[in-house]
C-alpha cells in the first residue's frame, strides 16, 4: 500500500494573459474554462475539415484507406479523452454565461457526433439519472447487481447497454416525470441516426469510419468507465460516494481528462469545478479514511479495469492509498476489494 507523499495532479488554472484570452473571458462563467476555448477550435479545426475530406469523390483507393485509419487515431487517440471529459464538465458547469447559451449548443450538437456522441443523450443519461440516482438500483447503469471482477458481467453489462441503453434511459426519464428530457433524447437519437442514414446515401465508408465506429467506441468506454468508478461498492452503505466510487490520483490521465480520476469529489460535489477536486480531496482525508475510501495512487481507471479482470488484487493493493492507517495490512485490503466487488441486491 501507499502512502501519501504528494499529488501531482493539476491544481489550478493559469490567467489569461492575451488580448485573446480576454476575449473569449468575457463570453465564459468561469474564466478558468478558458482551455475548454482552445481545445473546441482545435478539434473543429482539424477533425471537421478532415471528416469533410473522406467524403469527396476523388480520393480513393489506399490514400482513402490511409486517412480513414488516421482519422480514427486522430479522433480516438488524440481527441476523444480530452473532449469527452471537457463534455462532461460542461454539461455540470455550462461553458457560456446566459446571454450567449445558445453557444452551448456547439459541443452537443457539432462536435459530439463526431466522436460517437448522440445530442442531448449524454446530458439526459449523465445529469439526468446517474448523478441523481448515483450508481443505486434505479440507475439503468448501475453496476450494483453485477460480479464486478468478472469479464463475463461486464461483458453482460456492456451488451445489454449497447442494444437497450436509450430505451431504459426513456422509460426511466418517463417513470420519474422528467418528460423534457425524455424528449431531448428522442430528438438526439433520431438526430444521429438521420444524420448517419442521410450520409450513408453520400458515402457509407466515410460515414462508418466518421460517425458509426466512433458511437460504438464511444459507448463502450462510457460502459468500462462507469463500471471501473463504481466497481468496489460497501452492500451496508451503497449510496454513499465515498463507498461506491473509486478515486486515481497521480496519473497522467488527469493532466490530460481534466482530474476525471476524482470520482469521489465528483459524486460528492458535481458542481465543483474539476481543478479544485486535488484540494478538495486533501483537505477532506478524513472523511476517505473513515469510509476506507478506495484511492489507487498511480493507477488510472484503465489499469484498474484491467487489473481487475485479471484479479490482480495484490497489485491494486500496492496502489492503495493507506490514508491515516485506515487498513491494518496489505491482506486486509484485498479482503475489502474483494468484498466490494460482490454482486449487491436490493
Amino acid at each position: 500500500m501507499k502512502t501519501l507523499t504528494a499529488v501531482t495532479d493539476p491544481c489550478g488554472v493559469g490567467k489569461p494573459v492575451s488580448a485573446i484570452d480576454y476575449f473569449f473571458v468575457k463570453y465564459l462563467n468561469d474564466e478558468r474554462d478558458l482551455p475548454f476555448v482552445y481545445l473546441t477550435i482545435k478539434i473543429s479545426l482539424i477533425l471537421i475539415p478532415f471528416s469533410v475530406l473522406l467524403y469527396m469523390p476523388f480520393i480513393t483507393g489506399w490514400v482513402w484507406w490511409v486517412l480513414a485509419l488516421l482519422y480514427l487515431i486522430i479522433n480516438n487517440a488524440i481527441f476523444k479523452g480530452t473532449f469527452g471529459l471537457m463534455f462532461h464538465c460542461i454539461n455540470h458547469r455550462p461553458l457560456f454565461k446566459n446571454a450567449y447559451k445558445y453557444w452551448n449548443n456547439y459541443l452537443p450538437w457539432v462536435l459530439g457526433p463526431f466522436f460517437g456522441q448522440s445530442p442531448e443523450t449524454y446530458f439526459s443519461h449523465h445529469i439526468g439519472m446517474h448523478h441523481v440516482e448515483g450508481n443505486m438500483p434505479e440507475d439503468e447503469s448501475s453496476t450494483m447487481t453485477y460480479q464486478r471482477d468478472s469479464v463475463r458481467s461486464f461483458l453482460k453489462y456492456n451488451g445489454l447497454f449497447m442494444i437497450a441503453g436509450v430505451a431504459d434511459l426513456f422509460n426511466y426519464l418517463l417513470r420519474k416525470k422528467r418528460r423534457k428530457l425524455a424528449r431531448r433524447t428522442v430528438v438526439g437519437e433520431v438526430f444521429y441516426i438521420s444524420l448517419c442514414v442521410g450520409l450513408s446515401f453520400i458515402s457509407f465508408p466515410a460515414t462508418l469510419f466518421v460517425f458509426i465506429i466512433p458511437l460504438f467506441i464511444f459507448r463502450f468506454i462510457a460502459m468500462l468507465g462507469n463500471w471501473t468508478q463504481h466497481s468496489f461498492v460497501d452492500a451496508s452503505d451503497p449510496a454513499n460516494p465515498y463507498k461506491n466510487s473509486i478515486t486515481c490520483i497521480n496519473v497522467k490521465y488527469n493532466h490530460k481528462c481534466w482530474n476525471d480520476g476524482y470520482h469521489i469529489s465528483h459524486h460528492e460535489r458535481p458542481a465543483m469545478h474539476w481543478s479544485e477536486y486535488p484540494n478538495f480531496f486533501l483537505k477532506n482525508q478524513a472523511k476517505y479514511r473513515q469510509n476506507q475510501a478506495i484511492v489507487f495512487d498511480g493507477l488510472d481507471y484503465a489499469r484498474v479495469f484491467f487489473y481487475l479482470m485479471s484479479k490482480r488484487y495484490d497489485v491494486l493493493a500496492r496502489h492503495l492509498l493507506n490514508i491515516d492507517n485506515a487498513f491494518a495490512s496489505e491482506q486486509e485490503a484485498v479482503t475489502l476489494l474483494k468484498e466490494r466487488t460482490k454482486p449487491i441486491l436490493i
